[in-house]
């Protein structure tokens, strides 16, 4: 059994468990728990997968009988209610815990402050915030859908030193090395979603599916394509999962092709003949959906940050030099002064094989914003 020196050892342990759910918990929030007893780790458990048992569950099942009079230090504070599984608060109190110490509030309303209020109304001691900040970096996405109705959106970029993403002629491949691309994997296996435009789709026909990780799921494929250009034969519709082609119209026969082949076609108009990216994130946030990478040319990747819908960019850096010819990162009309500049916050800089990645937070943002690792 692991010996633990105070409340913070817990706690971190607590977090190092939920991390392990990083990739499978979605639409869920990933969550670890530890129950303690003398200073000793006799229980420990996270979340694995919606629909199966919470952390709570699983730490309780495994310290057994000792669970009475014990401390739980749990992640996220416990749910009090009934979903897909029963609550926390009940399996809790069940086994006799006497003392509760969560992480962060959580921000659903069904639960928030309820679940600790449950707990202490059955005389059990609670406290709330140790290592919060470190808690909401495990899962911006659901803070995000929960407290601003929409997903945690992060936009991924490869480019040269120079800044340039494709050839003038549209040529990309590739651009980073296998490190790199190896990297975009464990981000897009950590996503709900992956959103591209149906330029990338003409240029690239990517398939935009999780290859290198087994994790029971594929994220769902959004399109962005306006006059329903898409063609029924794209990678990104063949591919498993689920793909979602957003338009802001076009013709009603094509529409009814692409569904044939299992996709489902979404028409969110915006004057100007353009999607409503902003009312995409609503439907999005709406079907459960946390957290969105971005993989898109400098169009899409433009209007989602001029829209202020952009809370973190994760930028890999090839050593090489493509010209002022080539396609750059952001089409961002209309930046006349420096006071009209896009605020970045650098995060995290780091080698990935031969490139470097940047992580940054644009500013303005509620959201928590991780350091893009996965």
């Amino acid at each position: 059994m692991t010996r633990l020196s105070g409340d913070a050892d817990a706690m971190a342990l607590a977090l190092q468990l939920a991390e392990r759910g990083l990739y499978t918990t979605d639409p869920n929030p990933r969550v670890g728990c530890v129950i303690v007893r003398d200073g000793t780790c006799i229980g420990q458990g996270w979340h694995e997968r919606a629909g199966e048992p919470h952390a709570e569950v699983h730490a309780l099942r495994a310290a057994g009988s000792a669970a009475r009079g014990a401390t739980a230090y749990v992640t996220l504070e416990p749910c009090c209610h009934h979903g897909r599984t029963p609550p926390c608060t009940d399996a809790l109190i069940a086994a006799g815990i006497a003392r509760v110490v969560a992480a962060m509030p959580d921000p659903n309303p069904l639960v928030s402050g309820c679940g600790l209020e449950a707990l202490r109304g059955a005389g059990i001691a609670t406290e709330v915030g140790l290592m919060q900040a470190q808690a909401e970096k495990l899962n911006p996405g659901f803070i995000s859908r929960m407290c601003r109705g929409r997903p945690f959106v992060r936009v991924k970029l490869a480019a040269s030193l120079d800044g340039r993403t494709a050839m003038d002629s549209g040529e990309s491949k590739w651009i980073t090395g296998e490190s790199a691309r190896a990297d975009v994997q464990r981000l897009r296996a950590r996503s709900s979603a992956v959103l591209t435009g149906i330029g990338t789709v003409r240029a690239d026909d990517p398939s935009l599916t999780v290859r290198a990780f087994d994790i029971g799921r594929q994220p769902l494929r959004i399109v962005v394509d306006s006059m329903l250009g898409t063609a029924a034969t794209a990678r990104v519709l063949a591919a498993p999962g689920q793909a979602l082609v957003v338009s802001a119209g076009g013709d009603a026969g094509h529409a009814r092709r692409l569904q044939q082949t299992g996709a489902e076609v979404l028409c969110l108009p915006h004057p100007g003949g353009k999607v409503d990216l902003a009312g995409l994130m609503r439907h999005l946030a709406g079907r459960g959906i946390n957290e969105v990478l971005v993989e898109a040319g400098p169009t899409l990747s433009g209007a989602l940050l001029a829209a202020g819908l952009v809370d973190e960019l994760v930028i890999y850096l090839a050593p090489h030099l493509m010209g002022t010819q080539a396609r750059g990162m952001f089409m961002l009309p209309g930046l006349a002064h420096m006071r009209d500049r896009v605020a970045l916050e650098i995060r995290d800089v780091r080698a990935v094989g031969e490139d470097w990645r940047i992580v940054a937070a644009v500013q303005g943002g509620s959201a928590p914003v991780t350091d893009g690792q996965g």
